[in-house]
C-alpha cells in the first residue's frame, strides 16, 4: 500500500510545504485533529473581500495530510470563499468516485490513487475540513 499511496507526485508536494508556519494577526486560526489516525492540522487565515488574502498551516501527520495542506498553500491564496469550497467538492467527488475526476486546483490530481483507499480519505480532507472551518471563524470575525 505504501508504494501505491505515497507516489512522487505526493511525496514532493508534501517536501514542498507551500506556506507552512503562521502568519502574524489572522482573521482565524482553527486546529483541528483526526482522533484516528492523530493528524493535527491547525491553518491560519486572512480574508479580504470573501477572498484568501493571506493563510499559512502547521500539520503533525501523515504525507497525505502534508501533501494536502501544501495543495492548500499553493492554490489558496487570492481564491473566492466560493471556489475553495468548489475545489474540496471536486477533491472529495474524486475520492469517493461519485464525479469524473477533475481536479479543480493543480496538485490535486495527485490523490488519485487515495481513491482505493477509503480509510485514508481523512487524511487529505482534513486540512480542506480546516481550512472551511477557519474561512467560518475568519468570516465571523470580520463581520
Amino acid at each position: 500500500m505504501k508504494d501505491e499511496l505515497y507516489q512522487q507526485a505526493i511525496l514532493a508536494q508534501a517536501d514542498a510545504a507551500v506556506r507552512a508556519g503562521r502568519i502574524d494577526a489572522p482573521d482565524a486560526s482553527v486546529t483541528l485533529d483526526n482522533p484516528l489516525c492523530g493528524d493535527r492540522v491547525t491553518i491560519d487565515v486572512k480574508l479580504q473581500d470573501d477572498r484568501v488574502a493571506d493563510l499559512a498551516h502547521r500539520v503533525r501527520g501523515c504525507r497525505l495530510c502534508e501533501a494536502a495542506a501544501s495543495a492548500i498553500g499553493a492554490n489558496a491564496v487570492g481564491q473566492s470563499v466560493d471556489a475553495i469550497a468548489e475545489a474540496e467538492a471536486a477533491l472529495r467527488a474524486m475520492l469517493d468516485g461519485t464525479a469524473a475526476p477533475a481536479p479543480a486546483w493543480p496538485g490535486l490530481d495527485a490523490f488519485r490513487p487515495v481513491r482505493d483507499y477509503k480509510s485514508r480519505h481523512a487524511c487529505v480532507l482534513l486540512p480542506f475540513e480546516t481550512l472551511r472551518a477557519a474561512i467560518a471563524e475568519a468570516r465571523t470575525a470580520v463581520k
